[in-house]
């Protein structure tokens, strides 16, 4: 596998990750807990506004935040700058280490993490929102396509990132149709979140499947994350990775469609999709294709 993928996103990508952690307060904790206090809503366009917190999924709710506390979570949740956001948040847990607003300082790391392309840092602030919230379906999503990304067979613990990227990848494709609508969202703000976690999550899930060798399978999860993805700067890591499983079964044609997609979007990926492009349309010239 190329190693262009291992943390490469279009900006399609980033900004469907923004919008996906506005949807993190959507998930499910099983437990009623007092409301947070509310913030503006987010919207489909502002990428840099975070989410109201998470429920947490707890026995007992800690204790209301003081003022200062409530101060200190709006600011990490206005912070624009990817950088800043995450002193702010890590200041703020290390400051508030049982705050109910856990949930939305981790959001904001995962968020900050991902735009500063600080993956081990990110996955380790994934781990600790999932176990606090394990129906964080945006979270979830990107973990399960990060850790299929940065999948390497030589690693020890290989088998186990594998297995958890298959895991985080189906309980986000579960979990995500299954949210109901909150009131703050609009009904377009909504629809968008939950497309773009199924973008990551079918991505991530497809990706398991190719490193496993399971192209055959990995197709249609490769298929509904492109699908699903309809922003104008697409990632193209997903054309790509349709068009190797479509190659390695034979579905040629296929293959040099998705390629072509891929080479369309500016990345670094642009070269090798466009020779992979034409190398599947004489494939296709010279052999004989599999069956739709």
């Amino acid at each position: 596998m190329r190693e262009q993928w291992k943390i490469m996103v279009g900006a399609g990508a980033l900004t469907a990750f923004s919008l996906c952690i506005a949807a993190s307060g959507l998930a499910q904790s099983g437990q009623s807990q007092p409301a947070p206090q509310q913030q503006p809503p987010p919207t489909g366009t502002d990428k840099d506004k975070q989410p109201n917190p998470a429920p947490l999924s707890m026995d007992n709710a800690p204790a209301a935040a003081s003022p200062e506390e409530e101060s200190a979570s709006k600011a990490v949740q206005q912070a624009t700058d990817p950088s800043k956001k995450i002193q702010l948040a890590e200041d703020f847990l290390q400051k508030y280490p049982q705050s109910r607003y856990r949930p939305t300082m981790y959001q904001a790391l995962v968020s900050g993490y991902f735009a500063t392309q600080q993956v081990p840092k990110m996955l380790e602030a994934g781990e600790k929102e999932v176990e606090i919230n394990p129906n964080d379906a945006p979270v979830l999503a990107v973990m399960g396509q990060a850790l299929a990304r940065t999948y390497n067979a030589k690693a020890p613990d290989a088998a186990k990132q594998l297995d958890k990227a298959e895991l985080y990848s189906k309980r986000a494709i579960e979990i995500t149709p299954t949210l109901p609508k909150p009131e703050n969202l609009t009904d377009e703000a909504f629809n968008n979140a939950k497309n773009d976690t199924l973008v990551m999550a079918h991505s991530g899930l497809g990706l398991v499947y190719i490193r496993r060798g399971k192209f055959s399978e990995a197709i249609p999860e490769l298929e509904q994350s492109v699908k699903a993805d309809t922003h104008p700067d697409p990632d193209p890591v997903n054309y790509y990775l349709l068009g190797v499983a479509d190659k390695q079964t034979s579905h040629f044609e296929a293959a040099a469609a998705a390629f072509s997609k891929c080479a369309a979007v500016q990345s670094t990926l642009q070269a090798a999709c466009k020779s992979s492009a034409e190398d599947a349309k004489k494939q296709g010239s010279s052999q004989l294709s599999a069956p739709n």
